[in-house]
């Protein structure tokens, strides 16, 4: 439904997608920080996500600080959520099922040896 590039790119937007449905008040500072990454791919995954229309920013004109914003889900972002949510998790019931046919592998060859 939503073209994401790859497997890291759509975990990156899932995980942005995640923090920010959890605190929308998450500056991109901070959204870097618990992402680990640098502000500039926070930065350029942020304008991707509003570009597509899964995010919207809102600014609190009201606020001491001038330079606040909310960054909120869209309904098209949640619905886009829970689609990389089912994707991410299949891909991580493959890589575990992998990991698991390797390990039993792994066993079989040392009590062989």
């Amino acid at each position: 439904m939503f073209e994401l590039r790859t497997p890291l790119h759509e975990e990156s937007q899932l995980q942005v997608l995640r923090l920010l449905e959890s605190d929308p008040g998450l500056s991109q500072r901070e959204l870097s920080r618990a992402l680990g990454v640098s502000l500039g791919k926070t930065n350029y995954c942020i304008r991707a996500l509003l570009n597509k229309g899964l995010v919207k920013m809102q600014n609190f004109r009201n606020s001491d600080n001038k330079l606040a914003y909310a960054y909120l889900l869209t309904p098209t972002g949640i619905v886009a959520k829970a689609d990389l949510t089912r994707r991410f998790l299949a891909l991580k019931q493959r890589e575990y099922e992998t990991l698991r046919q390797e390990i039993e592998r792994l066993q079989k060859e040392v009590q062989a040896s």
